[in-house]
């Protein structure tokens, strides 16, 4: 079994080159798209990019039950293929796509995006990319629910978020930044660079055999549907778990409807590609890693529960500020970049805390043998929520402005605790 710092670096590796690809396309590409005089309904609509975060439930159990044989060069076994370990022989494929990917992104002549057809090519990279990294996703969270242990999961987690805020920080902040001096070919193949480094923890890891059903391809394609039945099964199987249920529901309700409106607003504020990339981005994604690294500290002496509730209140304050801005923007009124600054890197602390808080009671609710399903499966109710509202809060925000839309997202964020509360009663000590 490998020691506990080796498995927090892995950990944090993967989630870091999982970060970068999605920390461009929701941190940058709105903002590029935005500067271009691109609506907020049109904004709302690259949330379809997302797609294979929210529908990776459809694939987790695959995932979960059918290890990627490799040929019999890697070193020979009695079926003449070689066992590089369950989740590890998803993972390493799917971060070589990922490199594979954002080489090609370099060579793309981005100043050919008003053509339709290059236009088509750009999502269909970008949506690959997202393909392979939902995919890796399952993998590496599944490999998370079996190494670590009850009372190393919040650890475990805020490496996770650390790693992926990481991400963040280079796949938004620093390509916003770079952006305004450095050619677009080598910001990519820099990436490239960053998420192959981030591969060789994985490379020269060996992972530990994991209690797992038959991977005997005719069983797979037999129980397939019956393994899904089987976690929706369990998700309903108690009126605690219906309870959580209605809280993965509700989590991502106030995040997904102003999605779409954070960033525009700074831009509409007047703020440089170079400002957002790095005060607002970086900055924001620095002051996340800080809120993780808190959280993991908190969680040492409060209850899950307990920290659920404080954070979810942190995060309504974080947004009723936005709203104080929104509405001093929108009269006039001066607002030094500062406060913007602050204001942003005070939200993105807030979500970090509550994020990691939220993942390690998705972990606490993963079965040991459905790992990667039963983490799937709840991230996944997270993300379409939060996706499908991201579609349409850009059309509710060019309607409604971005005061008032605000205000409603802070009142349907209070109305949320209410799941909170509820799961609270119903929930067993753990």
């Amino acid at each position: 079994m490998p020691n506990l710092r080796q498995v927090y670096v892995l950990l944090f590796s993967l989630y870091w080159a999982q970060g970068l690809p999605v920390g461009f396309m929701t941190h940058a590409l709105p903002v590029i798209l935005r500067a271009q005089g691109v609506s907020l309904a049109h904004i709302g609509g690259f949330g379809l990019l997302m797609l294979p975060w929210s529908i990776k439930i459809f694939w987790a159990a695959y995932v979960d039950r059918y290890a990627i044989p490799y040929p019999s060069v890697f070193g020979r076994e009695r079926n003449g293929s070689v066992n590089i370990g369950h989740y590890r022989s998803w993972i390493i494929p799917t971060q070589l796509c990922s490199v594979l990917i954002l080489i090609l992104l370099s060579f793309f002549p981005i100043q050919a995006l008003d053509q339709p057809s290059y236009l088509l090519i750009f999502f269909v990279l970008l949506l690959l990319s997202n393909l392979t990294g939902a995919t890796q996703d399952i993998a590496t969270d599944g490999l998370a629910v079996n190494l670590l242990k009850t009372d190393q999961q919040h650890w475990g987690n805020t490496f996770q978020v650390i790693g992926s805020r990481l991400g963040f920080i280079v796949g938004g902040g620093a390509v916003l930044w770079s952006l305004d001096w450095l050619q677009w070919q080598a910001t990519f193949l820099l990436l490239a660079g960053i998420v192959f480094l981030n591969t060789l923890a994985i490379l020269f890891y060996k992972e530990p055999v994991h209690p797992k059903a038959s991977t005997d391809i005719a069983k797979i394609q037999t129980s397939l549907l019956q393994a899904i039945r089987q976690y929706l099964a369990y998700f309903s199987s108690s009126v605690e778990l219906k309870a959580w249920l209605m809280v993965l529901i509700s989590f991502k309700i106030a995040d997904g409807l102003a999605g779409p409106l954070l960033k525009p607003l700074m831009v509409d504020m007047g703020l440089s590609f170079s400002q957002i990339g790095i005060y607002i981005t970086m900055l924001g994604a620095i002051a996340a890693l800080i809120g993780a690294g808190i959280a993991g500290l908190l969680l040492r002496y409060f209850s899950r529960s307990s920290a659920l509730i404080l954070f979810s209140i942190l995060k309504i304050l974080s947004l009723i500020a936005y709203g104080y801005l929104a509405y001093a923007f929108e009269h006039q009124s001066p607002i030094a970049p500062m406060w913007l600054y602050a204001v942003n890197a005070f939200e993105d602390a807030c979500s970090a805390m509550l994020l990691v808080v939220m993942l390690t009671l998705v972990m606490q609710y993963s079965r040991k043998n459905f790992a990667g399903t039963d983490f799937t499966f709840q991230v996944s109710v997270m993300a379409t929520i939060s996706g499908l509202l991201y579609l349409m809060s850009g059309v509710i925000g060019d309607w409604l402005g971005y005061t008032r839309y605000l205000t409603v997202i802070c009142m349907i964020a209070v109305i949320c605790l209410w799941p909170i509360y509820y799961w609270l009663k119903k929930a067993r000590p753990h």
